[in-house]
């Protein structure tokens, strides 16, 4: 196909979620916890499959409906690739529109949703092996099932976005994105997608948010800061450190996380996502297996050691909250509570709930790798898997 840089290098994943609340108590959030579903919780038996087989290059699901939307791509007997977005039905998996087919040499990354029901594709022109133009395509809304204008952020040609954050419903989305050659700088900004416009491009000026080191990064709408998270990744190196970005003023404030147990200490940070209403954030760590919760305002945490886990294989990765129902997610590829891999559940205090095992998700042969799903109303969601070549998703529920 083409060389494209990953945000993230392979690392297993982990999966954590949070308590229920009795109905009737409204969470922080202001809206009433969503019922325990009635089947049986953790995997599903509805799999999403890309409408042409090709490999599934991002997706995500609409909180505020009942659509999802992916992007596919498989490279062609001769030499060009077949790339399209699809929407597709939450309850059935059934594929609803092919919103856009290519067969160039063009490829669409989907980002995800933001804001809200807006669908944000990024389009990769190519010529030869190298991305000329990148195109940044709306669905807005999402149920629209079609391309209906242009995100325009102030970027150079050679700046790559590593990631947009889960905060579906918050006007303000958080980007974190690097300059593909000068001095390689990494930064981060806010943008309204609906109304096209944009906070100033923040510079993280500490080397250990370089691309070489896979920085994450999540969005607290409270403060308006973007809060990323990285390491070296040595073995017996420094801990990670967690920077606040205020999107609106540019101001950057730095802390030490936690630095992991000994020998190993903790690695690369593989995931991230922020409680905003409690000002919480959790991570996961490479080295020693760990989930961390951060305290934002006051800048301490602790961790807790994966259940069961003895080694970096169970590792946790994509990280992500959900603000209804007050859980945390942590995806993990080689589980350490059963066969396959799992998704943990960790209440905001670090207390496990409990583990749901029996998925098939793997980091190995993922260009965009592992990510979670989450639809808080009805307490479902998807995650990539079971097919080992990335051409499924699969629903879920907790």
């Amino acid at each position: 196909m083409k060389i494209r840089i990953a945000s993230r290098r392979y690392v297993p994943a982990a999966l954590a979620l949070f308590c229920i609340f009795s109905m009737g108590v409204l969470t922080a959030s202001g809206q009433e916890p969503a019922a325990r579903p009635e089947t049986a919780i953790g995997p599903g038996n509805t799999i999403v499959h890309s409408q042409f087989g090709g490999q599934i290059f991002g997706f995500d699901i609409d909180q505020d409906g009942t659509e999802g939307v992916l992007s596919e791509a498989q490279l062609l007997e001769n030499g060009k690739v077949l790339a399209a977005v699809e929407t597709f039905d939450q309850s059935t998996g059934e594929i609803l529109k092919v919103v856009m087919k290519t067969e160039t040499e063009d490829d669409f990354l989907t980002l995800g949703i933001v804001g809200t029901s807006i669908g944000l594709v990024e389009r990769e022109h190519v010529k030869g092996i190298y991305v000329v133009k990148r195109i940044y395509e709306e669905l807005n809304p999402l149920g629209s099932n079609k391309f209906t204008g242009t995100w325009k952020p102030p970027l150079k040609s050679d700046d790559i976005i590593l990631g947009v954050s889960r905060n579906q419903g918050s006007v303000t989305t958080a980007v974190l994105a690097f300059e593909n050659g000068g001095d390689d700088s990494t930064f981060v900004f806010g943008s309204n997608v609906a109304a096209n416009t944009f906070g100033p491009l923040v510079t993280l000026t500490n080397q250990v948010f370089g691309i070489g080191d896979s920085p994450v990064m999540a969005y607290d709408s409270q403060t308006d800061q973007a809060v990323v998270a990285a390491s070296t990744g040595e073995v017996g190196g420094p801990p990670p450190v967690i920077a606040l970005a205020n999107l609106t003023t540019g101001a950057v404030a730095e802390f030490n996380g936690l630095p992991g147990a000994p020998p190993y200490r903790a690695g690369f940070v593989n995931g991230i996502a922020v409680d905003s209403s409690d000002g919480i954030a959790c991570t996961t760590t490479e080295l020693d297996f760990s989930v961390e919760f951060y305290d934002l305002k006051r800048k301490t945490g602790f961790a807790v050691t994966l259940p069961g886990a003895s080694n970096q294989l169970q590792s946790g990765s994509d990280v992500e909250f959900d603000p209804v129902n007050k859980l945390f997610f942590v995806a993990q590829s080689v589980s350490s509570t059963g066969s396959g891999s799992s998704i943990q559940v960790y209440d905001t205090k670090g207390n496990l709930v409990e583990s749901l095992n029996g998925f098939s998700f793997s980091n190995a042969a993922n260009v965009v790798f592992t990510h979670i799903a989450l639809n808080p109303s009805n307490r479902s969601g998807y995650v990539d898997g079971p097919d080992s070549g990335v051409t499924e998703i699969q629903s879920f529920t907790y």
